[in-house]
C-alpha cells in the first residue's frame, strides 16, 4: 500500500497550487480539506497575486481566504463594468465649479462592511467639503473662504487635508470635522503641491508662481526650507513613489527639469545648499515616475537633433560619502515619438517599463524602448484625462471600492458622480 502524505507534506505540495486547485483539493477528504484552509497558503496566494500591496487582514473580521475571494470578486466586477455591479450616484452640493478632489479614507482593501470611501473637494464657491460616497451624504463643509479654492492634497493616515486658494493661502484641516489647524500664505499663487514624509514627520512641498519651492511642516505649516528652483517661473512638482526624489519642472521654459534629493529639502543644512541635479535635456513638456520603480523618471522633451518629441528614461541614484551626497542621473534609454503622432497632452507611467500617452483622441501605450504595444481609438474627442473624455468627467480618482469624478454643468457648477462597487462582504 502506498504511503499516505501527512499534513506537513501536503502543506508543502499545496504551496505550489493556485486558488482553483486548492478548492479542488479540499473536496478529496477531511485531511486535505483541513490543510487546504491553512492561513499561510492563502496569505501567500494574496501576496503573490497582489505583490506587497495586499492589506493586512484584520483579526476577527476576515481571513486571508476571505480576503482573496472578496478582492477577486471586486476586480472581476471592475473589469466587467456591468450596470448590476455598481451603484451610480450623483452628489450635488457645491454652488461653484469643483477644482480638485482627494480621497481621505484609507486606501486599504477591507471587506468587513465598516470601511468608508470618503473624499474631500474644493470649489470656486470658496468651500472645502467632505463626502461619504457609500451613503451619498455630505459629512461637513467649511465656512466660505476669502478666495476661491483651487487645489488640495490629503494625508489619509493622519486624517488631514491641505487646501490652497487662488491667492496662495494654504490651510490645513482635520478631515473628520473640518476644523482648521494651520495656515501659511505664499507670496504668489501656488503652482503645485505635493505630500511627503511619513506619519511621524509629515511635510508639504509647495511651489509658487515666482519659482520658489517651500518645504512646510504639517500641520503647523512651519517653513522648513525655501529654495529658488527656477526664478520667476511657475514650477510643477512630482514626487517619486518612495518620496526620496522630487522632480521640479519649469513650465513653458526650455530649461531642463531639476531633481531634488527630498531629504535635503526637509532637513536642510545651514552651510550646504539643497542637493539636486539638472537633467541634460531641453524643452521638456511632460514627466512621470514609473510606479513600480523607486527612482525611474520618464521625461518627454524635444530631441537635440530635430523638433521631434522624444521620451527619455532616467534612473536616479544617490552616492553617499562621509560629508556629502552626490546625485547621478543615468540615462537608461530614449526613443523618438512618430512624426505622425499628435503631440501628447498627457503622460503616465505603468509598471516599470510602460508609458501611457494621450494623443488627441487616442490612447497609446509604448515600452520605454519605443515599441508601440497598442493604440486605443474609442474616443471621439480629445482625451482630457487618462480615464475620461472631454464631455464626461474631470479629476477622476479611485480607491479600493469606488470611483468618483467631477461632472461639469453648463451653469459653471459641478457635481460629483460616484460609482460604488457591489461586493459580497466577507
Amino acid at each position: 500500500m502506498a504511503r499516505q502524505l501527512g499534513p506537513h507534506e501536503l502543506l508543502h505540495v499545496f504551496s505550489f497550487l493556485e486558488a482553483r486547485d486548492l478548492l479542488c483539493a479540499a473536496q478529496v477528504n477531511k485531511v486535505w480539506n483541513e490543510v487546504s484552509r491553512t492561513k499561510e497558503l492563502w496569505r501567500q496566494l494574496c501576496l503573490r497575486r497582489w505583490s506587497c500591496k495586499a492589506s493586512p487582514v484584520v483579526v476577527g473580521t476576515q481571513t486571508w481566504k476571505q480576503y482573496y475571494f472578496c478582492r477577486s470578486e471586486l476586480e472581476f466586477r471592475m473589469e466587467s463594468g456591468r450596470p448590476q455591479d455598481f451603484i451610480c450616484k450623483a452628489i450635488p452640493g457645491h454652488t461653484g465649479q469643483v477644482d480638485q478632489l482627494a480621497y481621505i479614507s484609507s486606501n486599504e482593501y477591507c471587506f468587513d462592511g465598516r470601511a468608508k470611501s470618503v473624499v474631500c473637494t474644493v470649489s470656486s464657491d470658496g468651500t472645502v467639503r467632505a463626502w461619504d460616497l457609500r451613503e451619498d451624504t455630505e459629512l461637513w463643509s467649511s465656512s466660505v473662504q476669502p478666495a476661491p479654492l483651487v487645489n488640495l492634497v490629503a494625508y489619509p493616515e493622519l486624517q488631514l487635508v491641505v487646501t490652497v486658494d487662488n491667492q496662495g493661502l494654504i490651510k490645513v484641516w482635520k478631515a473628520e470635522n473640518g476644523y482648521e489647524l494651520g495656515s501659511f500664505h505664499l507670496p504668489t499663487y501656488s503652482s503645485s503641491m505635493e505630500t511627503c514624509g511619513d506619519r511621524e514627520s509629515p511635510f508639504l512641498l509647495a511651489a509658487c508662481a515666482e519659482g520658489d519651492l517651500y518645504s512646510l511642516m504639517v500641520p503647523q505649516l512651519q517653513v522648513v526650507s525655501k529654495v529658488t528652483a527656477f526664478p520667476h517661473t511657475s514650477v510643477s512638482l512630482d514626487c517619486s513613489p518612495d518620496q526620496q526624489w522630487v522632480c521640479a519642472a519649469a513650465q513653458g521654459s526650455d530649461l531642463g527639469p531639476k531633481v531634488y534629493y527630498t531629504r535635503s529639502l526637509l532637513y536642510p543644512s545651514e552651510d550646504k545648499p539643497p542637493i539636486f541635479t539638472t537633467l541634460p535635456i531641453r524643452l521638456s513638456c511632460r514627466a512621470c515616475w514609473a510606479p513600480a520603480e523607486a527612482a525611474r523618471l520618464m521625461v518627454m522633451h524635444r530631441s537635440d537633433f530635430s523638433t521631434q518629441l522624444a521620451v527619455t528614461t532616467f534612473e536616479l541614484k544617490a552616492e553617499k560619502s562621509r560629508d556629502r551626497v552626490n546625485l547621478l542621473a543615468q540615462q537608461l534609454v530614449s526613443f523618438l515619438l512618430p512624426d505622425t503622432m499628435v503631440p501628447p497632452q498627457l503622460m503616465q507611467g505603468h509598471g516599470s517599463q510602460v508609458i501611457l500617452l494621450a494623443s488627441g483622441s487616442k490612447l497609446v501605450l509604448f515600452t520605454t524602448h519605443g515599441l508601440q504595444l497598442v493604440a486605443f481609438q474609442d474616443h471621439q474627442k480629445p482625451i482630457t484625462s487618462m480615464w475620461v473624455d472631454q464631455d464626461g468627467f474631470t479629476h477622476v480618482k479611485s480607491d479600493s471600492m469606488s470611483i468618483v469624478g467631477v461632472e461639469a454643468r453648463s451653469t459653471r457648477t459641478s457635481i460629483l458622480r460616484s460609482y460604488y462597487y457591489r461586493v459580497q462582504l466577507c
